[in-house]
């Protein structure tokens, strides 16, 4: 099949509005739960003592349902279309996130949480898949970029509302911000009316081949590697966000800060820099003409941003935004990270690769945590600065070891399946 021309149809131009938009939801949910965690937690009447342990516990069952929500989304997205996905994954969430505004008890909150998770996982992979599939090779390391740069603002849109910027908002009630995730994500139904399916998939669908098989990709060694290489990559950009901004209030206080940083202004530097890295690491990429080259500077930024945090974050307020701000710009790869898991395999299990190894690196929030939570001390102290720390370097070791294990992908013609 030929490729897609070099200039962009309207189609095209659609089909990334509509992802990029649609992952700006993804993202301001996604988030959200952080941002709201405490008063969310105070107001169901959590001991303040217990808030952080609670919060984590509430933010892993989202994440544990991402994890099992990527493998059947991606499933679907490679047996059904990828279309299918995009719409069912919103409808889930935002109806989630809408009963996520009446829970009253702390099983019901984790329920639900879990839930749009599921529905969370879909979004993203879905739509780099599609955009992936419809653009011409040379440029289409662009589309995900423009999604990623505009989706990934949804985080600073839930701080904001949270309250991070007094200024602008003084945050709304949390059980109101669910609301409004939810809503957004319906009003979105409206604008993916004119999205059309992928050729390459609907090329594959009319073949006698396996589709959508998370097991086939562990039937070669070759393909194993390259999987979980790619999801190695990707483990430090969930651990600035997950740990050293969410955790924010927490770190700073076992650097010994008079006035600890606020996790919801601590999350609003993050994904605002986060954004302009992944708009940063599309034009890196562009310009190498390497994806390999361009993920690789950006996690020795992340190794060296990650030393200077732990080095000087202590000094004031100021600094602790500053370091998060510095270490968020460096993992912004994301963009860059998800069209490399798209490019490393065939048609037929593209969705499935492009939905797992997001929600797969989301989902491992879960293990850093429990891993973070198991080394830090029972007395609250500076062994909670060392357990982020080792939890940081493991992951990014990880990931650089990961970075040998994938193929150069730009340029790459997607017209091929896994036999």
């Amino acid at each position: 099949m030929a490729q897609p021309s070099p200039t962009p149809s309207r189609h095209v131009y659609l089909a990334i509005t509509v992802a990029a938009l649609g992952y700006f939801v993804d993202v301001f949910d996604l988030i959200l739960v952080n941002v709201v965690r405490r008063p969310s937690l105070l107001d169901m009447g959590v001991p303040k003592e217990h808030l952080l342990d609670t919060g984590e516990l509430v933010v892993n069952m989202q994440m544990i349902g991402m994890l099992i929500g990527g493998l059947a989304w991606g499933a679907l997205g490679d047996k059904r279309g990828r279309l299918s996905v995009l719409f069912g994954s919103i409808i889930l969430y935002s109806i989630a996130n809408l009963a996520n505004a009446q829970v009253s008890t702390l099983t019901e909150y984790e329920v639900v949480r879990f839930i749009a998770g599921f529905g969370l996982a879909g979004e993203l992979g879905a739509g780099v898949t599609l955009v992936s599939e419809i653009m011409h090779r040379e440029g289409r390391g662009w589309g995900p970029t423009i999604i990623a740069g505009i989706g990934i603002m949804g985080g600073v849109a839930a701080t904001i509302l949270g309250g991070a910027m007094p200024e602008l908002s003084h945050g709304v009630d949390w059980r109101t911000a669910y609301i409004i995730g939810g809503v957004m994500g319906l009003a979105l139904l409206i604008l993916r009316i004119g999205v059309h399916e992928s050729g390459l998939f609907r090329q594959v669908a009319a073949k006698a081949v396996s589709r959508g098989n998370f097991l086939h990709i562990f039937k070669s060694a070759k393909r194993a590697r390259r999987y979980l290489a790619i999801v190695a990559v990707g483990l430090p950009i969930w651990y600035i966000i997950g740990i050293l901004a969410a955790s924010s209030p927490e770190i700073g206080k076992a650097m010994g800060m008079a006035a600890p940083p606020e996790a919801p202004k601590a999350l609003m530097y993050c994904y605002i820099f986060l954004g302009i890295g992944d708009v940063l690491a599309g034009v890196v990429s562009q310009t190498l003409r390497s994806r390999r080259k361009a993920l690789g500077a950006f996690l020795i930024a992340t190794a060296g941003t990650t030393i200077a945090y732990f080095s000087l974050a202590s000094s004031s307020t100021t600094i602790f935004y500053a370091m998060i701000a510095m270490v968020s710009l460096a993992g912004g790869y994301w963009a860059i990270f998800v069209i490399t898991a798209s490019e490393q395999f065939g048609t037929n299990l593209r969705a499935t690769t492009t939905t797992t190894a997001p929600n797969f690196v989301r989902g491992g929030l879960a293990l850093m945590n429990f891993a973070f939570r198991g080394l830090r001390p029972e007395v609250p102290g500076t062994g909670t600065v060392i357990a982020a720390a080792i939890v940081g370097f493991a992951v990014i070791g990880l990931a650089l070891v990961g970075l040998f294990g994938i193929e150069e992908t730009f340029g790459k013609d997607l017209d091929f399946v896994e036999e």
